[in-house]
């Protein structure tokens, strides 16, 4: 959370003022279903947007407006076009010279109640629908924008000859279509396709296209729509559109990157050089990107989520700073993969920039694996050099779809849908679109994902460990120098599972080494279990698995040491300081993120099973020192298990937990959701709030329960009289209030009346804005900001009919005070934020 704060600050002081100005032959900056024009960002480098009226069809599509409140959206966002028919807009453009340019397309929707109940009748907030260009490409089909709302981008062929560029919003049966605003304007020539796209996994190359001479040669593949869905400034702040020609966002990269952690973060003062005669300009990337990178003597790995066999542009900046030798074969070397398939060996800078801090990319086209995520690596060979560096990175999905021969857009679904299920159920092959670029076997048939299936399909019975990694093994020599013999004086903790001592490995890393009893009953399946999962994933805000022993009947595990120890002794019953209620919404979140990766990292989501305050660690971010922000970690997957697969709504299985927090659904069902986590965190919320165990028999009897006695307390008006007296006169009311809310909706009786833990997050960053807006006196709405942590690809055809995803709901408010239920899923900041998909 620090760590994004930080990089957030630094972008809003990044200069903007040396910018030049782009200046496109003609451009649309449209605010849809505004009466007057609206200048975006409000600040010197806005834009004007102007009303949609004169390019619209049909012209009487009505128009939509947000109630007018403290926390209202920014002008550009509190209206919107909106109908439950179809509607287009016509935006006539001149032919490109040699029909080799792109146009940039931007569609900005962000959803909110109407402001009177007249508007009732167009209900934005749950719109489905889909949006298709030029009568030709569907570009989103089903599509429901996420209650934070989101940018999406494409890019577009501009063609020889001018035309109305056309766009239409098409919504779903007994649904609406909707859009906040719209940019149309011609890309840079040297933007796209300057340079030979070099082309990864030879396997696909039959499927893709003719192939010469290392070049894909297939026409389709430059005349498609593509959409942005990553643009990263690797080891650098968020870079806003202020800062960018093209009015682009660059996030951080820190929330994939899936090896490196340890990484530099390097950057240069001196001046960015630009060879324009190789197409490198500032328009392909500011300066900002290139001035900071990340770089290690060990190999970097970052992984994103996509939809599986699409095909993928993918582009590396680099932007060496050291001084270019002129002695041929001096500098650093390394190489770049992609879907882990080579993608150029032996990359030397000195032989792509003759100078210093000179820019320079390199495009890749890749095809998705059927079954997992989209990784990038600058790994090392035998002839590396030095450092891998790399200064950004973007990735755009090639949109393939040709109605004219596909027939209509609910044919195309009909389409989608049978192709989608095809995939699902390929799909199942893998348990996780996870953390692996690497099988945990010799022979490479058969991964942690089918080891950790025939454990969870036993069910408490042993097995299922033959093949696990022996990288992670300690020796229990090792273990008993770490913690001196397990001497009582490093015991830290006591747990089911066994004790929990504090150690030191020989190489000095700070460890928590957890010991199973010799009774322990339960023990080996959940010792098993949680070496297979925590061997494979990695995450800021999931514990990390250090090692594991399993010498002489003894089963220890070894974890990465959180010296804060767990939520619940910061909460009640220690002597540990009291925490701020700025910390608790902090904690709450990193949570929630780790939750919510579990939940939608994967194909087939993880449900944890046992999420309670205990299994909620606590460190500190700065090396372990006193003075730095606290980190949650959730740990503790020894009761994990996948969830339902593609096509069903749960699993049955044996009910497992911890009592007080068990989902009452689950327990008299058997059918275990994700939402039985939703619900197991939403007593820990209420834990949060009022600091005080979960059930506590020495209270009244309509006081034993937290979950029934804070759910009634707050709906009687009696919030301040189960908050936690130490946050009194310090925490916001409204973010206190939309705490206890966002708490009440995890704990619905059905599961299908519980949001998703995504909707969760974003409702406790939005908390988080309305405490960090009262304590600095500012009101909040005057900006927006655009940091989403794990993007949702919200146009993924697997998730159309994801009961999980349609389940997604508003809190019930009044209307008076609706935009105080947006959902936020991006990183916390003083401002509104509109999640930007790019």
């Amino acid at each position: 959370m620090a760590v994004q704060a930080i990089h957030l600050l630094l972008a809003t002081v990044l200069p903007c003022a040396a910018l030049a100005a782009f200046s496109p032959d003609f451009q649309f900056f449209l605010a849809c279903g505004a009466n007057s024009s609206v200048s975006f960002p409000p600040d010197s480098t806005a834009r004007t947007f102007v009303s949609d009226a004169d390019y619209l069809s049909p012209v009487d599509a009505p128009a939509v407006s947000a109630s007018s409140t403290p926390t209202s959206p920014p002008a550009l966002y509190a209206a919107a076009r909106a109908d439950i028919s179809a509607f287009s807009y016509r935006l006539p453009y001149p032919a490109s010279p040699d029909g080799s340019s792109f146009l940039v397309l931007r569609l900005h929707f962000f959803p909110f109640f109407p402001a009177n109940s007249s508007q009732s009748v167009v209900n934005i907030s749950s719109s489905r629908f889909a949006v298709s260009m030029l009568d030709t490409y569907d570009l989103m089909f089903s599509f429901r924008p996420p209650a934070a709302g989101v940018v999406k981008e494409f890019f577009v062929p501009r063609g020889v000859s001018g035309a109305n560029f056309t766009i239409t919003f098409t919504p779903d049966a007994d649904s609406s279509a909707f859009v906040s605003a719209i940019e149309l304007f011609p890309a840079p020539p040297e933007l796209l396709w300057n340079n030979t796209a070099t082309p990864v996994d030879a396997a696909e190359r039959d499927e893709m296209g003719r192939w010469e001479e290392g070049m894909w040669q297939d026409d389709l593949w430059q005349q498609q729509p593509m959409e942005t869905v990553y643009r990263l400034n690797v080891g650098g702040p968020m870079v806003t559109i202020e800062n960018d020609m093209l009015w682009r966002t660059w996030l951080p990269d820190d929330p994939y990157l899936l090896y490196g952690g340890q990484s530099e973060l390097n950057s240069t003062s001196s001046p960015i050089i630009y060879d324009p005669s190789n197409g490198y300009s500032r328009e392909v990337a500011p300066d900002v990107v290139y001035q900071t990178q990340r770089a290690a003597n060990f190999d970097l790995t970052w992984m994103f989520p996509v939809v599986p066999g699409s095909r993928y542009l993918i582009r590396l900046h680099f932007c060496d700073y050291e001084v270019v030798s002129s002695v041929v074969g001096v500098g650093i070397v390394f190489d770049v993969y992609i879907a882990q398939a080579i993608g150029t060996p032996d990359l030397s800078p000195t032989a792509r920039a003759t100078q210093s801090n000179e820019a320079f990319y390199m495009d890749y086209a890749a095809r998705a694996p059927s079954a997992g995520n989209l990784t990038v690596r600058i790994g090392g060979s035998a002839k590396s050099i030095g450092s891998r560096i790399l200064n950004g990175l973007e990735i755009m999905r090639i949109q393939p779809v040709d109605l004219r021969s596909r027939g209509s857009l609910a044919a195309k679904r009909i389409v989608i849908i049978t192709m989608s299920a095809i995939v699902g159920a390929s799909v199942l092959a893998c348990v996780v679109l996870g953390f692996f670029a690497v099988p945990y076997t010799k022979d490479g048939a058969s991964g942690w994902a089918e080891q950790l299936r025939n454990l969870w399909s036993r069910e408490g019975k042993a097995g299922g460990m033959e093949r696990v990694s022996t990288k992670l093994h300690i020796s229990l020599a090792k273990v008993k120098a770490a913690t001196d013999n397990f001497h009582e004086r490093n015991l830290i903790g006591v747990g089911g599972f066994g004790n929990v001592y504090k150690g030191v490995l020989g190489d000095g890393t700070p460890v928590a080494v957890k010991r199973a009893t010799r009774a322990s009953q339960q023990g080996m399946p959940e010792f098993q279990t949680e070496i297979v999962v925590l061997s494979g994933i990695r995450h800021p805000h999931l514990v990390s698995l250090i090692g594991y022993c399993s010498e002489q009947a003894e089963m220890i595990l070894v974890y990465e040491y959180m010296e804060k120890g767990t939520l619940r002794s910061h909460l009640y019953g220690s002597d540990a300081p009291a925490l701020s209620w700025r910390q608790r919404l902090e904690i709450c979140i990193g949570a929630a993120r780790g939750l919510h990766y579990l939940h939608r990292g994967y194909a087939e989501n993880i449900i944890h099973r046992d999420v309670k305050s205990t299994n909620i660690l606590l460190g500190c971010e700065n090396d372990g020192g006193t003075g730095g922000v606290i980190v949650a970690k959730v740990a503790d997957f020894g009761l994990s298990r996948v969830g339902p697969v593609f096509g069903e709504t749960h699993v049955s299985t044996a009910v497992k937990g911890s009592f007080g927090y068990l989902d009452p659904g689950y327990f008299k069902t058997q059918q275990l959701t994700d939402r039985s986590d939703v619900y197991s965190f939403g007593v820990v919320l209420l834990e949060v709030l009022c600091a005080r165990p979960v059930i506590d028999q020495s209270l009244e009897h309509g006081q034993i329960n937290i979950a029934e006695w804070a759910v009634r307390m707050r709906r009687e008006g009696g919030l301040d009289r189960i908050a936690d007296p130490r946050i009194a006169g310090e925490a916001d009311e409204e973010s206190l209030r939309k705490f206890a809310e966002t708490a009440e909706k995890c704990l619905a009786d059905c599961w299908v009346d519980r949001p998703s833990m995504g909707d969760v997050l974003w409702n406790l960053e939005y908390c988080l804005q309305l405490h960090e807006a009262n304590v600095a006196g500012d009101e909040l709405g005057n900006s927006v900001a655009v940091a989403p942590q794990l993007p949702r690809v919200v146009s993924v055809s697997l998730l159309t009919d994801d009961v999980d995803e349609t389940c997604l709901s508003m809190p019930e408010v009044d209307e008076s005070k609706v935009i105080s239920q947006l959902s936020a899923r991006g990183e916390g900041d003083d401002d509104l934020k509109l999640v930007h998909q790019l």
